[in-house]
């Protein structure tokens, strides 16, 4: 699973295609340029792109891996292009902490079942709507929004630690 804004380096894309051709599902979400073909029989059936632009602007980078069968997440500055990996400093760190890797997997699990402002990527390259069919209508942005609101009026509502110093005897 990745997010980013714009998916145009050449060997990077190779490699998505060399693992949905070796049975990896793999799901795209690409705010803008995206130069790889999913659903291509024979090429990239295993792979799914999504597109979402709604109120917020999204500048964040986050990649999801299975090495080996273990679960590697990244938060990057970096969109995979060649201006950005080729040219210029960049950095791409590790989530370490469970609880907050599992935070960054919520919210690209969001972003995949957005069926409002989400449009997916066919293989001629046109983008499509995403019609919530049976499934309830859920906005990524506005769901994502109201569980930090809440989130936040929750740390608010919570008195705060006070430090007290410890008296020599």
């Amino acid at each position: 699973m990745a997010k980013m804004n714009s998916l145009m380096d050449a060997a990077i894309i190779e490699e998505l295609y060399a693992a949905s051709g070796a049975g990896v599902p793999i799901r795209l979400n690409v705010r803008g340029i995206c130069c790889l073909r999913p659903g291509v029989p024979g090429l990239s059936e295993n792979i799914r792109v999504v597109s979402i632009v709604d109120r917020y602007l999204e500048h964040s980078r986050a990649f999801v891996f299975h090495n080996g069968g273990d679960r590697e997440v990244y938060l990057s500055s970096a969109d995979w292009m060649p201006r950005n990996l080729d040219r210029r400093v960049e950095l791409m760190f590790p989530q370490l902490q469970e609880e907050c890797g599992g935070r960054v997997i919520k919210a690209l699990e969001a972003q995949f079942a957005d069926n409002q402002k989400a449009r997916q990527l066919l293989p001629d390259g046109a983008y499509q709507g995403i019609t919530p069919g049976k499934a309830a209508p859920f906005r990524a942005q506005e769901a994502l929004y109201q569980a930090l609101r809440a989130e936040h009026d929750r740390i608010r509502s919570t008195p705060p630690s006070r430090f007290v110093p410890l008296e020599r005897q």
